[in-house]
């Protein structure tokens, strides 16, 4: 039986709403759809900019478990489909065996994941650049943002999605994720590489995303080692970080949707 419901993760420094054109998107073909807030990301753009306090305390383990919630009260498996950090978040879920088929989005590196470009240095300096900033909730200002996420927009589209949907990120995650590689033990993005249960992988890059650069999910994809396993990246030329708001998203939707139906 195939899925019947799509969960979209968001990312980082943006609301669920930057799902707004997929949401749509997909109810017109007849999937039910979830798209839910972070734990302490339920506000709207303007609430969240003018007070970030509920994002600061946000750890990765609340998040799951919120997602683990939404996923165990449905009927059958979603598929399960994230952005940046929600990319990350998907791959954790499958490797607790949840989802009937995933693709990560431009998505953030799971433990083990040793590549770091510079352009990713320079995407999340105003975060790392302060130790402090591990207590914050910390937003990027409309120059940051057009470098991080919309590199590739025309410049009034660069700047409507700034006002529509920049938010704070929380800055304690941001840097655990920047120090993953230098814990000992386990960290909270940990997936089991050699899982052979886990559902079918797509990663979905953008050619010219600066904070999550296609090199992070290709490294991501190798470290997948399990036999009977499907894990796979496609590059789209041209797109920059919020690929799902784009001109032209809807290839990018379309053949995300069309690979999980596929190999669910």
């Amino acid at each position: 039986m195939q899925p019947d419901t799509i969960l979209l993760v968001h990312g980082f420094w943006v609301t669920p709403r930057a799902w707004e054109h997929w949401i749509t998107h997909y109810e017109d073909k007849g999937f039910r759809v979830i798209a839910p807030p972070y734990p302490g990301f339920e506000a709207e753009v303007d609430a969240l900019n003018a007070d970030p306090t509920p994002i600061e305390t946000v750890t990765v383990p609340a998040i799951i478990a919120s997602l683990e919630k939404i996923i165990t009260e449905l009927d059958r498996p979603p598929v399960i489909m994230g952005h940046s950090a929600g990319g990350a978040f998907t791959q954790i879920l499958l490797d607790r065996g949840y989802g009937a088929a995933g693709v990560a989005i431009n998505s953030a590196p799971t433990e083990g994941v040793a590549v770091v470009p510079l352009s990713q240095v320079r995407s999340t300096f105003p975060v790392l650049k302060n130790p402090a900033n591990r207590h914050r909730a910390i937003g990027f200002d409309y120059d940051h943002w057009r470098y991080a996420f919309t590199n590739t927009f025309p410049e009034d589209q660069a700047h409507a999605t700034y006002e529509r949907y920049h938010i704070p990120a929380p800055g304690s995650i941001v840097w655990g994720s920047a120090l993953a590689n230098l814990h000992p033990g386990h960290t909270d993005t940990h997936v089991d590489y050699h899982n052979a249960g886990r559902a079918p992988l797509l990663f979905c890059s953008g050619e010219h995303d600066h904070l999550m650069p296609p090199k992070v999910q290709q490294s991501n994809a190798k470290h997948y080692k399990a036999d009977g396993t499907t894990t796979e990246v496609r590059v789209f030329p041209g797109r920059s970080h919020l690929m799902p708001a784009q001109d032209g998203w809807q290839e990018v939707a379309d053949h995300a949707l069309d690979w999980a139906l596929a190999h669910a």
